[in-house]
């Protein structure tokens, strides 16, 4: 895909966004001018204006728990799969005890046998010296096999004890995990339908200037941002990877927002960026935040398709840069995957999955 000029995607783009993509909220593309015979439009009240504001802010309180939620879940696997790693550790560990266990009976058995009879007092009793010389050779060999095995008797012994504290140990980590969880998936379904019942207290009329105030929000941010002429400065060209990244998340457009999911039928923001770079062959971490955290930061003006956006100072959000002032986003609950302008929110930065 070319993409160090306009390609088709990009055009495209700019077509939907120009037309239809400026009906979700957080996209940002030049709206059609209306012509001298459209009615003009009231102007909205700054209790509406209110209203969206506090919408802005549950959903993107909901956001902050949902990456909680996100980074909690990743914990949580990653706990069960240590203790299924120590399971099997525990399980060999006991298997190579009763072994030893066995070893140590059988050797008890055979001095029990030979009357635990010192070698001195053996070559002092016996008619042939030369046989007892041989036999007490072969004890001492005995003696130190004995010696080495209780040593690794003691060695398993402990090993075990250390693997099991240690499962002891991710038992109470996965069970704080879980209690995390559970909080936060209590603090988005509170958000979220505080959000909701919010917009549902709104008439039909409402609704609509509503959407148009949201509309004109991230209108006038992405104009912002353009009127930087930070554009004439990006020119990078995506690399094979960031390219199967945007391909991905192309083929994503339309899939609702669901909070946790990271596909097939769904997805929320940073499970579409992880799983765009994963199909790329190249994963990343889970959530908006450790993906700041972790991937290498880019200045904004070396951006180029297949990077990620990070939003909002607590990296709340993300979306991947498709070129050409664009991003293909999963913007929020009650929202579809769609296409929308890199600066139509407050960015933090740029990160690079495969720098």
């Amino acid at each position: 895909m070319g993409w160090g000029k306009r390609s088709i995607l990009s055009a495209a783009v700019t077509v939907v966004c120009a037309v239809t993509v400026l009906g979700a909220p957080g996209t940002a593309f030049a709206a059609p001018s209306p012509g001298p015979s459209a009615s003009p439009t009231p102007p909205p009240g700054k209790d509406l204006e209110r209203v969206r504001e506090k919408l802005d802010e549950l959903y993107h309180d909901a956001a902050v728990a949902t990456d909680a939620y996100n980074a909690a879940e990743e914990r949580t696997k990653q706990q069960s799969a240590q203790i299924v790693a120590l399971a099997r550790k525990i399980d060999e560990g006991q298997r190579e005890l009763a072994r030893l266990k066995d070893q140590a009976g059988a050797a008890a058995r055979a001095q029990y046998r030979t009357g635990g009879i010192p070698p001195t007092a053996q070559f002092l009793l016996s008619d042939d010296p030369g046989q007892v010389l041989d036999g007490a050779g072969l004890v001492l060999q005995g003696q130190r096999a004995t010696k080495s095995l209780m040593s690794e008797l003691t060695s398993t012994q402990k090993q075990l004890q250390a693997y099991a504290a240690d499962a002891a140990d991710q038992w109470k980590r996965l069970d704080a995990e879980r209690r995390a969880k559970a909080a936060a998936k209590k603090r988005i379904q509170q958000q979220i339908s505080a959000a909701e019942k919010l917009e549902s207290d709104l008439e039909k009329k409402d609704k609509e200037r509503l959407a148009r105030l949201e509309e004109q929000a991230a209108l006038k941010a992405q104009t912002d941002w353009l009127d930087t002429g930070i554009l004439k400065k990006i020119h990078g060209k995506a690399s094979a990877q960031g390219e199967k990244a945007v391909a991905f998340a192309t083929a994503q457009l339309g899939k609702p927002y669901v909070w946790g999911a990271e596909g097939p039928k769904s997805y929320d923001c940073s499970g579409l960026t992880s799983q765009a770079w994963a199909a790329a062959g190249h994963p990343i971490p889970r959530t908006s935040q450790e993906q700041w955290k972790q991937l290498k930061h880019v200045d904004m003006k070396d951006m180029r398709p297949g990077d990620l956006v990070i939003y909002f100072d607590d990296a709340s959000h993300v979306a991947i840069y498709i070129g050409d002032g664009a991003i293909i986003q999963a913007p929020r609950p009650g929202r579809t995957i769609t296409v929308a302008g890199a600066g139509s929110m407050p960015i933090l930065g740029i990160v690079r999955p495969d720098a």
